[in-house]
């Protein structure tokens, strides 16, 4: 089974290549779906992070994803501890998910992860790590355009993770995601036919 880290900063394009790997037949474990999850109504990381961050954190009884966003993205201190409180969880689930897919004899295995950077993960974590990248005023737009985000806000959200090149360090191919969802899905194509071994 190759096991394939994704990753790119947001709006820099990695949902589309992400969709492209599962067309293409990968089984796409979907890292921010897994972090949904682990904070779901009466989850063991929702009790630790009211205690963190008080009631000001939920709606009833939901994590309240507004609030925590407007409290962490810009206070390094308390992005960082809501990290240290979601990331084992979301560890632990992607660990069951990929042994399930090994179980299921997947071929591929795609953990799709906007953090793999910030969580310390690496090339020693996967077989191959991909990352999308793409510059910031492209990513500013995209977020300002299809979100709805002011672009201060914009601007905050890319600053709060990893640049591109720290992304680039760790990673085995970079993606451009500069251009059009066609154009990147074209890459993800290319990669594929290189990296992938042919079925025996």
């Amino acid at each position: 089974m190759l096991r394939i880290g994704l990753t790119g900063g947001i709006a820099a394009g990695k949902s589309t290549a992400s969709a492209r790997f599962a067309e293409l037949g990968a089984t796409v474990i979907d890292h921010d779906a897994l972090a949904r999850r682990a904070v779901a109504p009466g989850s063991a990381a929702l009790v630790e992070i009211v205690r963190a961050f008080g009631d000001r954190a939920v709606r009833d009884g939901e994590l309240d994803r507004a609030a925590v966003a407007d409290i962490v993205f810009h206070d390094p201190s308390a992005r960082a501890q809501l990290d240290e409180i979601v990331h084992p969880y979301v560890f632990a689930m992607s660990k069951a998910a990929d042994r399930q897919a090994r179980a299921q004899n997947a071929r591929v295995v795609v953990h799709d992860i906007p953090l793999l950077v910030e969580s310390g993960q690496g090339a020693a974590d996967f077989d191959m790590v991909v990352t999308i990248a793409a510059d910031v005023e492209r990513r500013v737009a995209r977020l300002t355009q299809s979100r709805g985000m002011t672009s201060a806000d914009a601007r905050a959200r890319i600053a709060s993770q990893a640049t591109d090149e720290q992304r680039a360090a760790v990673a085995d191919a970079v993606l451009d995601g500069n251009g059009t969802a066609e154009q990147l899905r074209a890459q993800v194509d290319e990669f594929w036919a290189m990296s992938v071994p042919a079925p025996a």
